[in-house]
């Protein structure tokens, strides 16, 4: 499986951005897709999960009730739609996919969220 994420970009706080990690290689609708994100010297922290269904979704505190993860069958893509960004949402963002214990990661997009 071979994932790209897109869609970052340099926004000002408020903003919306919506990010994208399409799948190529193999569908990935029987996997549990995430994104990640990893803040200059931070460790990379969990942001949201969407089970292999849809039907569950988990989010970091941080980002409850302004980001909303998504995903597309027909285009083999996950989508992370964040609303009310704010500084603290600055990171490389990365969407990480697994299946039976397997781990497959993208590369990052870089969000840049200005105050």
């Amino acid at each position: 499986v071979q994932l790209q994420a897109f869609g970052g970009g340099l926004v000002q706080a408020g903003d919306s951005l919506r990010l994208s990690c399409a799948a190529s290689g193999r569908t990935v609708s029987n996997y549990v897709m995430t994104w990640f994100r990893q803040a200059p010297g931070k460790a990379r922290e969990f942001v949201a999960s969407i089970s292999r269904t849809g039907a569950n979704t988990n989010y970091a505190d941080s980002v409850k009730g302004r980001f909303t993860i998504s995903r597309d069958y027909a285009k083999n893509t996950v989508y992370l739609q964040m609303n009310s960004l704010k500084p603290e949402d600055t990171a490389v963002y990365y969407c990480a996919a697994t299946y039976s214990g397997n781990n497959y990661w993208g590369q990052g997009t870089q969000v840049t969220v200005s105050s």
